[in-house]
């Protein structure tokens, strides 16, 4: 069977799949969106995932056209309906068709698609030599302008700061919030490791909290570590003995350099490889049944 995507209840061919030119996610990233992984068969964190759709959706006055449990059986469906075990997961809900103006309530109604498929975000390699990263001077979106907490489709603040790690060569990049301090990467939530305790950034900094993150938390706790959430800067990180990034599509993933100054010894530390092998064993062994969501 060749791949499908789901949209709006029915399954189509992904070289069939079309979306409206007038819709208004495309026009103006009006939606918002969840990225999710499947281990083995079972989906990690898919409550929480969709938790957060839904809460995203709530942030933006977006009434999402199926309940939790609808939403649930879907991801799984599509998952099931590629043949797959193993899985990124982009799950799309945007406002819908309209017209050319901005005005939300001319959009005729939702639109849902869901598409799985396998994701690389990193080679393998760099699990073991570590990231190269950049501090970039996009700042990130400030709070007041715009809830962090929503994960819309309108992510040009973020691209824009991928585009100065295109430049420079490097893997990913430091976003710093107005007031200097570390708020998140690119694409990815940030983490220290200094004199034995771990540190992330306080959601106060302004960033997307991550289900990833999350998890990390967890098992950094569980492994006997001390997690704070504080604010810092830049220049914590560079003074920092070891830094990881975690996210959906990175997992955990360690940093060698920063600014092309080596964080550390310059090598993948043995905390963050700790916890990597700990949080691999998390999602071996917690998630949804793909089978469930498809009876």
């Amino acid at each position: 069977m060749p791949p499908v995507a789901f949209i709006d209840g029915e399954f189509v061919p992904l070289a069939e799949a079309r979306i409206s030119v007038f819709d208004h996610g495309l026009l103006y990233g009006d939606g918002v969106f969840e990225g999710i992984r499947a281990y083995g068969g079972r989906v990690f964190r898919l409550t929480e995932h969709l938790e957060r759709l839904y809460a995203s959706a709530r942030g933006i006055q977006l009434e999402i056209p199926l309940d939790f449990a609808g939403m649930e059986a879907a991801v799984c469906r599509t998952i099931a309906a590629n043949g797959l075990t193993d899985a990124y997961v982009r799950l799309v809900v945007t406002r819908g068709v309209g017209d050319l103006g901005l005005d939300p309530r001319k959009c005729s109604g939702p639109t849902v698609f869901i598409i799985a498929s396998t994701i690389q975000l990193y080679p393998p390699e760099v699990y073991q030599a570590g990231l190269r990263l950049i501090s970039c001077r996009t700042v990130r979106t400030p709070a007041s302008s715009l809830d962090p907490s929503i994960k819309s489709l309108n992510y040009l603040n973020n691209i824009l700061a991928k585009l100065e790690v295109a430049r420079a060569g490097a893997d990913e990049g430091i976003m710093l919030n107005q007031d200097g301090h570390v708020a998140e990467c690119t694409a990815d939530n940030l983490f220290l490791v200094k004199d034995g305790e771990v540190v992330t950034p306080s959601p106060a900094a302004g960033m997307l909290i991550g289900v990833t993150r999350n998890a990390v938390i967890e098992v950094t706790r569980a492994a006997g570590y001390v997690l704070r959430e504080e604010l810092f800067e830049l220049e914590d990180v560079l003074a920092a003995d070891e830094c990881f990034l975690t996210g959906t599509g990175a997992e955990i993933a360690p940093v060698r350099e920063v600014d092309g100054r080596p964080i550390g010894t310059g090598e993948p530390g043995s905390v963050t490889n700790q916890l990597h092998e700990a949080f691999k064993e998390l999602t071996a062994r917690e998630g949804t049944p793909i089978e469930v969501g498809v009876r």
